[in-house]
């Protein structure tokens, strides 16, 4: 029987694919022991466990940016979560190391090498973050979710995704979505998000533009996030949501998408085939430009910078895309080349094959 340990997390972009690859891995070997290292701090401490895993904890070491008290004291704190993280991999008997950046993934890359368990790194994002970078040092077993990402030994695996959003059947959710949100058959669908928080940027320039993006023909499905609320203008074809659970509904009756870029948003948009004008959130190091990329270059997507999203962007660049559906019609083809629809099974293949090359050195 095989013992998986997943590293990682801190933020859903990481914790999703993570929890996708171990899902899968369930579906195919029930046998198997599967957990996850992350910290109490980060969004895992919910997610992890209510996906049915056991969730063991070190402590958060952030790595310094900057000389300060924190800094000095970052060798005996990371030594502390190393010394922790070896502690639980032998006592759990783990035979593979899977992480997929975030705090917790450092401390397992390491303490992975330091017992020989052998090592598997998933990267999101097209812009590598520290701890894969460190990762991908150790290891030739490397999975990136895009084309052109720098990472060592990288290899295309796409971004795990949930089965809902694999699986989907536009033409049969459509119907649901409809249904569930009330929406015209007869309009297109323009689908408004800036993730489960939501993005004030995009959240005040849409709700200030509704009436001329309906003057178009369109409705818009618009989900704000729980922490960007905005007024609801309640014109008739604009369907406002704070949380969608049911976001495979989303994009299914979406034909244009008005969103950050983050990994997850963009694969998951890139395998239903929904074109999209992204606003990579400008805060970071800059990855969600990097992950709109891909999208872009195969006339799939368009970008605009967070602060040029404005009404008048609107009324100059989006109102006239709205109005051109053979438009939108060809950006949809170019989004769909890009789509990965079976990213958890390759990061099980990359898994196994890991395995399997640790157990032929082992053998010989």
């Amino acid at each position: 029987m095989t013992t998986y340990l997943f590293a990682g997390g801190g933020t859903a972009g990481h914790v999703n694919p993570l929890l996708a690859t171990a899902d899968r891995l369930r579906e195919l070997e029930p046998e198997a022991t599967i957990l996850v290292l992350g910290t109490a701090e980060g969004v895992e401490a919910r997610l992890v466990p209510e996906r049915g895993y056991e969730l063991l904890t070190i402590p958060r070491v952030p790595f310094p940016r900057r000389p300060n008290r924190a800094a000095l004291g970052f060798p005996a704190a990371l030594r502390a979560a190393l010394a922790r993280t070896e502690e639980l991999i032998r006592e759990h008997g783990v035979d593979v190391v899977i992480g997929v950046g975030g705090y917790a993934a450092a401390p397992a890359y390491l303490a992975a090498r330091r017992v020989g368990v052998p090592i598997v790194v998933h990267e999101a994002n097209a812009r590598p973050g520290m701890a894969n970078r460190l990762g991908a040092a150790f290891t030739r077993f490397v999975g990136v979710t895009f084309e052109g990402t720098r990472l060592r030994h990288g290899r295309v695996v796409g971004l795990p995704l949930r089965r809902e959003v694999e699986t989907l059947d536009r033409a049969a959710a459509r119907r649901e979505a409809l249904e569930l949100w009330g929406l015209d058959p007869a309009k297109p669908v323009l689908l408004v998000t800036g993730g489960s928080t939501g993005a004030r940027r995009i959240n005040e320039t849409v709700s200030v533009s509704a009436s001329e993006i309906l003057g178009c023909g369109w409705q818009i499905l618009h989900i704000t996030g729980s922490r960007s609320p905005v007024e609801d203008p309640h014109l008739d074809g604009y369907h406002l949501l704070e949380y969608c659970d049911r976001m495979e509904l989303a994009l299914a009756v979406a034909e244009l998408a008005v969103s950050r870029s983050g990994a997850a948003t963009v694969s998951e948009l890139a395998v239903v085939g929904v074109p999209a004008v992204f606003i990579p959130y400008p805060v970071g190091n800059g990855e969600q430009a990097w992950n709109a990329r891909e999208a872009v270059s195969a006339s799939g997507a368009i970008v605009t910078a967070d602060a040029n999203f404005t009404p008048a962007w609107v009324r100059r660049e989006l109102v006239p895309l709205l109005l051109d559906r053979a438009r939108v019609a060809r950006l949809a083809a170019g989004m769909a080349s890009t789509g990965v629809r079976d990213g958890a099974d390759r990061m099980v293949a990359l898994i196994r094959e890991a395995l399997s090359a640790a157990s032929t050195n082992v053998s010989s």
